[in-house]
């Protein structure tokens, strides 16, 4: 359902740095490339960060993880270049087996107040599925550990304290923008950066071959979640607008 705000108000602004918080390489060009895109041409510092390695994401016979792990690496750098993005980061959590551990939680705690973010994105960590996708359980984890880093624990200096010995001041972010939300309140026009997201998209080749048929999951994504909002493509958030 839409808010109050008429479909012509949603969009983003420019301003502080965006922090996009992901399980893997290309979660961030899937779920929200369009919006990430606005955000590069209105000015905005975007850092992706990414909790596993992308060890797991094949099922070529004769691919083994170490080079899995390299190539999407290389190709996560160019989908991000296409979006506006010049910096990415690469935890070395072991892809499928994620947990929202307090070691993922400091690692993220270390990225959001060494990048000190005005908006961190990441996905809900809501168990969600439909009736013919379940949520990957590694977004899940990424998306606990990444609010838990948010709040409380870049903003309270005796959190992790050790991040005080590397020159790591608390950080509070102003926003957290959850992706692939179990309730959205948020919907943002992505009808100029559609194809660019695409694009994006299609230089994981690993994971979307010649790109045709990603193309058209795309393009009905965005269409659907528009539709409701009198949008022709849009992504949903659950927007969380910080007092403090």
């Amino acid at each position: 359902m839409a808010t109050e705000q008429g479909a012509t108000e949603y969009g983003v602004t420019g301003g502080g740095p965006v922090l996009a918080l992901f399980a893997h390489p290309d979660d961030t060009e899937f779920v929200c490339g369009g919006t990430l895109a606005l955000w590069a041409e209105a000015g905005r510092q975007l850092v992706f960060g990414f909790c596993t390695d992308g060890s797991k994401g094949s099922a070529d016979a004769a691919m083994t993880s170490a080079r899995l792990v390299t190539m999407r690496q290389e190709e996560q750098r160019a989908a991000a270049r296409a979006l506006g993005c010049n910096e990415c980061v690469f935890l070395p959590y072991e892809d499928a087996m994620l947990e929202p551990t307090l070691a993922l939680r400091r690692d993220l705690t270390r990225l959001i107040r060494r990048y000190t973010p005005e908006i961190v994105v990441c996905f809900d960590p809501a168990v969600y599925y439909t009736d013919g996708y379940i949520q990957h359980p590694d977004h899940r984890a990424s998306g606990e550990a990444a609010l838990a880093a948010v709040y409380p624990a870049a903003r309270d200096r005796l959190t992790f304290s050790e991040l005080l010995a590397e020159g790591l001041e608390p950080h509070n972010t102003r926003e957290v923008w959850l992706t692939s939300p179990a309730q959205p309140n948020r919907w943002v026009d992505i009808g100029a950066t559609l194809d660019r997201k695409i694009a994006a998209m299609q230089l994981h080749t690993s994971q979307t071959g010649d790109g045709a048929r990603v193309a058209t999951i795309l393009r009905a994504r965005a269409a659907q979640e528009g539709a409701a909002q009198g949008l022709a493509a849009a992504e949903s958030f659950h927007v969380i607008t910080f007092a403090f």
